[in-house]
């Protein structure tokens, strides 16, 4: 009886020296993937995913990088899936879209001239399909029910296509031209009725009315309020907010426009000082109350109020600040509750919480390979 005992002490005692031995490896590994990943990807990955944050490497082979997020706002790398296509250069808004019933995300190739379709899963991304974006240079890329836009910019056109099931068919006759260049983004109004684009050097908007037949009709071109329109962002009901890069602080501005059903452009607050440089990129919240500038010459961001009306008011010139950010891109998440910034400067994505006043509160960022470029969250 004596010697069962001690056998079974001896077996306890062995149970207890494996376990612990198992408790020092996992700590080992969770300590190693800590070191490997930073704080903010461990935390996103502990917390699991309660959203994305995509960007293009935009190299020659071109490749969307999910970060997951967690529901605190952290970000963990999740993957990079090829698009088969080539990056090249962009310097635009808009690159890589999501679709309104959050099923499918759309690239541009602007090396090779054509535009990849992507199925969001849980597990990342599965590519779907690939065409070509029926002109030169693809910068910018939007989508709206099952209808696709993108601008090219080289050839200065837009062209439509219509999605089934994540591939891309051309709609005939919707290629449509624009006297200007340097085209930055195209973006549907939120009725779907109408598309917008900015022309950087002419500091021209050019609005589309959307047919019955799903093609754009021909440009109507409105003079921007400033110098070098950029990027914009629709708030509340057709409203537009648009970054004026201007140059130089204090030349940079944003302007923001009321859009009506026959395609008619107004400005509403025109040429809104950042006191900033270079503001290239917007964000506006989806109660419309607030717009983002992304100032690339000052690494900050600008934080507007938006009234009703639509008529803007500098709250925060620099509501975030970060030496040598070049911020090229941002990304609210669908509650508006976390802006995302793709700085190409320090070549990462900086996070941040939005307050109920527009303020930004910074949150560990993750870092981005060098030429990331294009940005957009769930």
């Amino acid at each position: 009886m004596g010697h069962r005992h001690a056998r079974l002490d001896l077996r306890t005692q062995k149970n207890r020296s494996w376990e612990e031995s198992m408790s020092r490896v996992i700590l080992t590994l969770v300590a190693f993937v800590a070191l490997l990943l930073g704080p903010a990807s461990v935390a996103a990955a502990a917390e699991g995913s309660a959203g994305a944050v995509y960007t293009l490497t935009n190299t020659t082979a071109n490749a969307v990088i999910v970060y997951d997020r967690s529901a605190s706002g952290a970000l963990a790398w999740s993957g990079t899936f090829p698009t088969g296509g080539s990056g090249g250069p962009l310097g635009s808004q808009g690159a890589v879209v999501i679709s309104d019933d959050g099923r499918w995300l759309y690239a541009v190739d602007a090396g090779s001239n054509d535009v990849a379709v992507f199925e969001i899963t849980k597990d990342g991304l599965t590519w779907s399909d690939r065409i070509a974006s029926g002109g030169t240079q693809p910068v910018s890329v939007t989508a709206s029910h099952d209808l696709v836009y993108v601008v090219n910019a080289a050839s200065s056109n837009i062209a439509g296509f219509r999605s089934n099931d994540g591939k891309l068919s051309p709609i005939a006759g919707s290629i449509r031209t624009f006297a200007g260049s340097g085209a930055a983004q195209i973006q549907f109004s939120p009725s779907g009725r109408a598309l917008v684009v900015t022309e950087k050097t002419t500091s021209t908007l050019d609005v589309f009315i959307v047919g019955k037949d799903d093609a754009a009709g021909p440009a109507t071109s409105y003079a921007s309020s400033g110098t070098t329109p950029f990027g914009f962002a629709f708030g509340r009901h057709d409203d537009l907010v648009v970054s004026e890069a201007a140059g130089a602080a204090p030349l940079s501005a944003a302007s923001s426009y009321e859009l009506s059903k026959d395609g008619t452009l107004t400005a509403v607050s025109r040429s809104v000082p950042t006191t900033q440089a270079a503001a290239c990129w917007v964000a506006v919240t989806k109660d419309g109350r607030y717009a983002f500038t992304a100032n690339a010459a000052s690494d900050s961001i600008s934080a507007f109020s938006v009234d009703k009306d639509g008529a803007l008011t500098l709250v925060f010139a620099q509501a975030a600040h970060s030496t040598g950010a070049h911020t090229t891109d941002m990304a609210l998440t669908e509650n508006s509750r976390y802006l995302y910034a793709n700085d190409g400067g320090t070549h990462m994505i900086s996070a941040f919480r939005v307050g109920a006043d527009g303020s930004l509160t910074r949150l560990p960022g993750v870092t981005t390979p060098v030429g990331a470029s294009g940005l957009t969250a769930q």
